[in-house]
């Protein structure tokens, strides 16, 4: 026997429920139209009523106040890695979890790397390169992130390499898409690029049991003199922190070189994001923060491997996540950039391991 269902109104018996209810799967009935339209300017609260709204299919964002205009759409389906490619313990873990990682967790301890392990990074480095260099020629007013996420799923498997994104903590796409607000772990979506945003795309690879990381912000389309600026600032702000490296400094003065930079240019460093060691672990010691006067332990010995990466704010530096528990946006709702590298540092300065290839950003601006 079916249970008996009471009016949303006035709690007599029902049968009819509101049809946008029905697409939510609410259990909301009325008695008639007349309650119905009664108490339409409440429960209409309890809803958008435009069915392709974000919120009907993403409804942890409900209710939520987004910072500036950016708005999540579509995810497609978890793309699949063949299995004859070797992946890194988290890649088939349910909740993505990286025992190696676990492990070293709290550990100030910075690898010292045998050549043997740097020639395989620097392979690998490589293949992460071309595989950015490929995603930035996708990119272009109309194209999906999704698209890109697609282009870059694809170039990682025909070089025999494990998307490094994919499951590391749950995340659910191959690769890291920002837009405009975005400051970084954007997830890729169905969103198409419009004329005037700016996107970091962050590509980690895994191949031969090593990762090697990096990033770019690229144009799209017309962009205003104000977002090349800031695009320009982020990726001065690497240089000069590359610049810097070498046997003997200390990992904390990075910030300061960065911040130095930013200020003088009207912007402002992120500070709940750092560099990291990278190698065999996707994330581990040293923690390189980007901003001045920060804590950072250790010193910069040759064999270290580690990303600097900062993200540069055109606004205040502060950060808030989306409820999806990935996507950091900026406070204020204004732009944010960035770009990143892996280093070595060898016995006299530093290595570019991901050194960028011909036809990207600098050639472009």
């Amino acid at each position: 026997m079916a249970s008996a269902r009471t009016c949303t109104s006035c709690a007599k018996p029902a049968t009819m429920q509101c049809p946008t209810c029905l697409k939510l799967g609410l259990s909301n009935f009325f008695c008639g139209q007349e309650c119905f339209k009664k108490s339409w300017p409440i429960h209409k609260l309890e809803h958008n009523q435009d069915p392709d709204s974000f919120e009907t299919w993403r409804p942890e964002f409900r209710g939520y106040t987004f910072s500036g205009s950016l708005r999540p759409a579509k995810i497609s389906e978890k793309r699949e890695v063949p299995a004859t490619i070797a992946r890194p313990d988290y890649a088939d873990h349910p909740e993505g979890i990286s025992a190696l990682e676990q492990a070293a967790r709290g550990s100030n301890v910075c690898t010292v790397h045998t050549p043997e392990q740097i020639a395989i990074i620097r392979e690998v480095a490589k293949l992460g390169a071309e595989v950015l260099a490929i995603a930035g020629q996708k990119v272009a007013v109309g194209v999906t992130t999704d698209e890109i996420d697609a282009v870059v799923h694809q170039a990682c498997i025909d070089r025999d390499c494990y998307p490094s994104p994919l499951n590391y903590r749950n995340f659910p796409k191959s690769v890291c898409t920002s837009i405009n607000e975005v400051i970084c772990h954007g997830i890729p979506d169905s969103r198409p690029l419009k004329d005037g945003d700016i996107v970091n795309v962050d590509v980690t690879v895994f191949k031969h049991g090593f990762h090697a990381d990096l990033n770019e912000t690229f144009l799209v389309g017309n962009v205003d003199e104000a977002g090349k600026h800031l695009v320009k600032t982020a990726y001065e702000c690497l240089e000069l922190a590359i610049e810097a490296v070498k046997p003997g400094m200390l990992y904390r003065d990075v910030g300061a070189i960065i911040s130095r930079h930013a200020q003088k240019n009207n912007c402002s460093v992120v500070k709940s994001y750092c560099g990291h060691g990278v190698g065999q672990l996707f994330h581990t010691a040293p923690n390189v923060p980007h901003y001045a006067k920060n804590k950072a332990v250790g010193v910069m010995k040759p064999g270290h491997i580690f990303s600097i990466e900062p993200m540069i704010n055109e606004g205040k530096w502060q950060d808030q996540l989306w409820p999806d528990n990935w996507t950091a946006t900026t406070i204020d709702g204004k732009r944010s950039a960035q770009f990143e590298h892996t280093l070595l540092v060898t016995e006299t300065g530093v290595e570019v391991l991901t050194k960028r290839l011909k036809g990207t950003y600098i050639d472009r601006l």
